[in-house]
């Protein structure tokens, strides 16, 4: 029995032994993962500044076009209003000339 106890001591003292040689590598892997969450985040900050910028300038279009479109639509009314005056003076013209040759 105790050298059944002896021989588990052992093992036990050897499974430790091995335990913390392999910290060093464990430590490494950690600090490597920090560094690449660290770049990532970085990344994600630098990204996401530009999909701010990026909405900033579409919303600017956006509001270029409306107000393009309004300016237009201004534009077409006040040719179909001077298209609508044309047509009321060619119509009395040709009324004056009608006249004009029935007497």
């Amino acid at each position: 029995m105790t050298k059944l106890i002896k021989v588990g001591a052992a093992a036990l003292a050897v499974v430790f032994a091995a335990g913390c040689t392999d910290l060093k590598p464990l430590q490494q892997q950690v600090d490597d993962l920090k560094t690449q969450v660290s770049r990532l985040q970085s990344e994600t900050e630098s990204m996401k500044s530009s999909v701010d910028n990026a909405t900033r300038t579409a919303q600017a279009a956006q509001t270029a076009a409306q107000q393009a479109q309004s300016r237009a639509d201004a534009a077409a009314s006040a040719a179909q209003a001077s298209q609508q005056c044309c047509d009321a003076t060619n119509e009395k013209i040709d009324r004056m000339f009608k006249r004009s040759m029935s007497k």
